[in-house]
C-alpha cells in the first residue's frame, strides 16, 4: 500500500489509519513494541513507525515522562474492530484504568481512520485533542510531511502554531519542538531507541 497523503481513504479497499502510542510505566520501550506487534495483526497493514520520543506527561497528574511514537497503517476493518485491536494491545501490556490522565503501561489512540467522522464518545474521530498534542504531531510529521488532520488542516501548520518549548541541553537533545496548551510539554527524540514493524502478511483481496 502507498500511504495516501492527508489521510484519505485508499480507493476501493483500505482506510489510512494513524495510531498514537505512549507508555510511562514499566519497560516503556518494550510496551510500545508490544503495542506495535499486536496492532499489526490480521487486517491491519502497518506501513511505518516513527522515531521514539520522550515527552512530558499531560493532564496535571504527577507521573513519569512518556515514551511516544506514531504508526501509519492501512485497514479495511470497521473502525470498531480497529478500536478493539487497540484495547487488546493495551490489555496485553497490562493496562489498568484507575485514574484519568494517570500513568499507564500502554495507551493506544486512533488519531484518524481515513475520512471517517464520528462524534460517538467511545470512538470520536478524528481524535478531538490531536491538534494540540505535540507528541502526536511531531512524530506524525516525521513520517508524512504532507499529513492533514481532517477538520484542522495540515499537521505542519498545527505543529508550528503550538507554543515552542526548548528542551534542556543533553546527550539526547534535538533542539526545540512545539508543544500545545494542556498537552505535551517538551518533545525529545530518542534516536538510540527504535521500534520495528512486524513482518507483513500477504495482501488479502478486498471484500
Amino acid at each position: 500500500m502507498t500511504w495516501p497523503r492527508g489521510g484519505n481513504d485508499r480507493a476501493g479497499c483500505e482506510r489510512a489509519i494513524v495510531f498514537s502510542l505512549g507508555s510511562n510505566l514499566g519497560d516503556r520501550l518494550a510496551n510500545l513494541q508490544l503495542g506495535v506487534d499486536v496492532l499489526g495483526g490480521t487486517g491491519v497493514d502497518l506501513q511505518a513507525v516513527s522515531s521514539v520520543y520522550e515527552t512530558d506527561p499531560v493532564g496535571g497528574v504527577d507521573q513519569a515522562d512518556y515514551l511516544n511514537a506514531v504508526l501509519l497503517a492501512g485497514s479495511s476493518l470497521p473502525p470498531r474492530d480497529i478500536l478493539a485491536r487497540c484495547a487488546t494491545a493495551e490489555a496485553a501490556a497490562g493496562r489498568v484504568r484507575t485514574q484519568r490522565w494517570g500513568p499507564r503501561t500502554l495507551d493506544v489512540d486512533i488519531i484518524i481512520c481515513g475520512s471517517v467522522v464520528s462524534a460517538d464518545p467511545s470512538l470520536t474521530l478524528p481524535h478531538p485533542r490531536a491538534h494540540e498534542r505535540a507528541f502526536v504531531l511531531v512524530p506524525w510529521l516525521e513520517l508524512d510531511a504532507h499529513a492533514v488532520l481532517p477538520g484542522r488542516g495540515p499537521v505542519a501548520g498545527l505543529a508550528r502554531a503550538l507554543p515552542a518549548t526548548h528542551e534542556p541541553a543533553g546527550p539526547h537533545s534535538t533542539g526545540p519542538h512545539s508543544t500545545g496548551p494542556n498537552s505535551s510539554g517538551s518533545v525529545r527524540r530518542r534516536p538510540e531507541l527504535r521500534l520495528t514493524l512486524p513482518v507483513p502478511e500477504a495482501d488479502a483481496p478486498c471484500s
